[in-house]
């Protein structure tokens, strides 16, 4: 739903019909109850903001949604696959949360995975380079609960070591591997069946968005020199551009959508 939203959403100021949206996900085989529960969980954790026209129910994206979603276009079209400019700095998250404090424990631990951290021990997250660990933190209201430090690595840990003990590099390497897989496949349709290149768009978006949100951007010199993230990148975005025509055409077609402010 994030990967819909993203491509015919965001940077509109327009809502969809939830009729409409439905029709979209049909085509990827998701039902219309998945469809309808989803969007209102959405809207209840203010990612959507629902708008009626007559018996119409249109969805528009929140600040927040935005927000995240704009992260996620940086994460996907600018900042690359491959950590390059790794200038040897670790940021560090400690934190240590009552037990009533359960559901902020487990939207702190997503946002920092999402943010590229890895669990290096019991309480402590690290990532690679210097992170806005205040803007990470600032909606989740835990600022009393955590500790932020930048470091660097002194022996007898070294940086291999960091990445080994805090990420699952071969899990990433894996993920990236079954996207080409999928994807990569010459003159042969994608394993993915899809009727229409908006359902291979929307289909296409979501296998790599998962990735992207898996994959903390680790140095590139502690990576295996076959690492498969350049290549699956490379794959991702040939396939992007040659589906987007068709698939704004067909989504002119099928969407239902007002302007909202």
């Amino acid at each position: 739903m994030f990967s819909f939203f993203g491509i015919h959403v965001l940077g509109r100021g327009t809502g969809v019909y939830s009729g409409s949206v439905i029709d979209v996900f049909a085509r990827v085989g998701v039902g219309e109850e998945a469809v309808r529960s989803t969007l209102a969980r959405m809207a209840k954790r203010s990612l959507l903001v629902r708008h009626r026209q007559g018996r119409k129910v249109y969805f528009a994206l929140t600040p927040h949604a935005e927000e995240v979603l704009q992260d996620g276009h940086r994460r996907i079209w600018e900042t690359g696959a491959v950590n390059r400019d790794w200038d040897g700095t670790w940021t560090l998250v400690g934190f240590s949360l009552p037990d009533s404090h359960r559901r902020e424990r487990h939207d702190l631990r997503s946002r920092l995975l999402w943010e590229g951290f890895g669990p290096l021990q019991n309480g402590l997250w690290i990532a690679p380079g210097e992170k806005d660990a205040a803007a990470i933190l600032a909606p989740l209201g835990l600022a009393e609960y955590v500790t932020v430090l930048r470091a660097q690595a002194y022996r007898p840990t070294e940086a291999a070591d960091l990445v080994r003990k805090g990420f699952d590099a071969a899990s990433i390497a894996d993920g990236y591997r079954e996207f080409l897989r999928r994807w990569d496949t010459g003159d042969r349709p994608p394993l993915p069946a899809a009727p229409d290149d908006l359902a291979r768009q929307l289909m296409l978006h979501t296998d790599w968005l998962r990735l992207v949100r898996q994959d903390p951007h680790l140095p590139a010199e502690h990576l295996p020199e076959d690492w498969p993230a350049i290549r699956a990148e490379t794959c991702f975005r040939a396939l992007a551009r040659k589906y987007e025509p068709a698939a704004a055409r067909l989504a002119d077609e099928v969407l239902d959508v007002i302007p909202v402010t």
